[in-house]
């Protein structure tokens, strides 16, 4: 079964960790993906720019019509995410729990399994 692991950023909540705490964050995700890697239960992991390089696009009287900036007026956004292919939903909740990002107040891990075109679950 595969699931996205999202990672929701609060910047300011990021802003106010101490050197210390942010070093043992990166340590804690490059601990994350090498166990995952190890276990072949990672698929991909990607980080994303900050909101502000982003652009929203829609189509308007057939026009595209393009805005910089972030897209949502929110203080958290979504900062990249982990793909992983596991045998359960509670193995991927197993995962979620130790990206170090579930440990920090005001951050959010979300664990959504994977739908195909044809609108069905992985079984």
């Amino acid at each position: 079964m595969k699931f996205l692991i999202s990672l929701h950023i609060n910047q300011s909540v990021l802003d106010a960790l101490t050197e210390e705490e942010k070093e043992a964050l990166g340590n804690g995700v490059t601990a994350f993906m090498e166990s995952t890697k190890k276990s072949g239960e990672l698929i991909a992991a990607q980080a994303l720019a900050d909101p502000s390089q982003a652009a929203v696009v829609s189509v308007r009287n057939g026009q595209p019509v393009v805005t910089d900036g972030p897209f949502l007026e929110s203080k958290e956004f979504l900062g990249g995410y982990y793909m992983i292919d596991v045998e359960s939903k509670e193995r991927a909740i197993e995962l979620a729990a130790q990206v170090p990002d579930a440990a920090i107040e005001g951050l959010g891990v979300e664990v959504r399994q994977v739908m195909f075109s044809e609108g069905q679950l992985e079984a």
